[in-house]
């Protein structure tokens, strides 16, 4: 067998894993059984930590008064709501309630991390946790009763699960489809097999000094500041809980153009931050951590929509090459297929979602068009905008 034929079996085990990798997660998961500690729905915890509440808004205020609205429903005491209005008009923001404090920097930040240490520089008291709740956000009641129980039973770290606020387009239905594979297999099953679930941008918790250790030295600019986070406490071997209970509602994008500007910051955020992937699998190895090898294996998978068209590109090139081969690519994207039905299966999923799936080329071809601004993503935008009509 020559240099070339090697090479190009390596290129196309390196795509194709990534195919079925989900599938064998799930089968590992079904064979070991749920985790009756993170799984029982009694356990409630017994310490009422102090959360700091976290909302940031860059530009936008118009949806804030509902996140707030949302956030003084919460079934839970113990908590301060820091409002961080970055190149905000204020004048018409009036918050009555106490708990709320409302914060306008002085200079334009337009960056999500150092509107959160500008947030912990103006606490009003010595919080144990933090939460980052975004502008576009509703939460759930339950959100900090939920994520309490999982800071209760020691862990540092917590992901919640967000949830579709707005169906009303075949792209925020394809957005939340994708929202419901990643939770479930980069959230739930992750988590249940001892190691970590990914962080998503909003609807998270950390202590405050875990928090403040990881990014306190580092100035990040752009999208991404999730990524470096995560690699932060996995470098660190701790484990991020997933609360699945522990909701907020995500405003999804409706216009192909939003889709465009946000997939492309997305896009460059892993072209920027996928390398840590290899770092975290290379100090798994030195410390026989499952937690640091299921994580780094996953950091170093591609966007879906990158690695399903490249799936079909090999198949296509194997019938002219080796036609065994491009049955091996059918199969592993029938078991890719597969895998994602039963993410939607074991969660709540509107019928509108399952509609919405005939729409999925459309939907890929518009990430085609965001890898071509990738590159220059961050000057494009800095936030996804959003109209604040979110009819369900």
């Amino acid at each position: 067998m020559s240099f070339l034929q090697i090479s190009w079996i390596i290129v196309q085990i390196l795509i194709g894993y990534h195919l079925v990798l989900p599938f064998i997660l799930y089968l590992i998961y079904k064979i070991k059984g749920k985790s009756k500690r993170f799984s029982e729905r009694g356990f409630q915890g017994s310490r009422e930590n102090d959360y700091a509440i976290i909302v940031t808004a860059y530009e936008q205020t118009t949806l804030l008064p509902a996140v707030v609205d949302s956030i003084l429903k919460l079934n839970y005491a113990n908590y301060l709501i820091y409002i961080v209005a970055d190149k905000c008009d204020i004048s018409n923001l009036h918050f009555e309630n106490e708990k709320v404090i409302l914060l306008k920097p002085e200079t334009v930040l337009a960056s999500n991390t150092r509107s959160h240490f500008f947030a912990i520089a103006n606490f009003k008291r010595k919080h144990d946790v933090l939460t980052i709740i975004d502008s576009d956000n509703i939460v759930d009641p339950n959100y900090l009763k939920e994520i309490n129980v999982f800071f209760d039973l020691g862990f540092e770290a917590v992901q919640g699960t967000r949830a579709a606020k707005n169906l009303n387009s075949t792209y925020a239905c394809l957005d939340a489809a994708r929202d419901i594979y990643y939770h479930f297999y980069d959230g739930e099953i992750l988590f249940e097999l001892g190691s970590s679930a990914t962080l998503a941008g909003s609807g998270m918790a950390f202590k405050v000094d875990l928090y403040k250790e990881c990014l306190g030295e580092l100035d990040i600019s752009g999208a991404g500041f999730d990524k470096v986070l995560q690699a932060q406490i996995l470098k660190k071997d701790k484990r991020i809980a997933f609360a699945k209970e522990a909701i907020v509602y995500d405003e999804k994008t409706v216009q192909s153009e939003q889709l465009i500007n946000q997939r492309s910051r997305w896009i460059n955020t892993w072209f920027k931050y996928f390398g840590y992937g290899f770092d975290i699998i290379y100090k798994a190895l030195k410390n026989f951590s499952v937690n640091q090898f299921l994580f780094g294996l996953i950091l170093l998978r591609p966007p879906l929509f990158m690695f399903i068209l490249s799936a079909v590109l090999f198949g296509f090139a194997n019938l002219f090459i080796s036609q065994e081969y491009s049955i091996v690519w059918l199969i592993a994207l029938v078991v890719f297929v597969i895998s994602f039905y039963i993410s939607l299966k074991n969660y709540p999923t509107d019928k509108r979602i399952y509609r919405s799936l005939i729409n999925i080329p459309k939907f890929i071809y518009f990430q085609l068009v965001s890898l071509m601004y990738a590159r220059s993503a961050n000057n494009r935008s800095v936030a996804t905008k959003h109209n604040g009509n979110s009819g369900v």
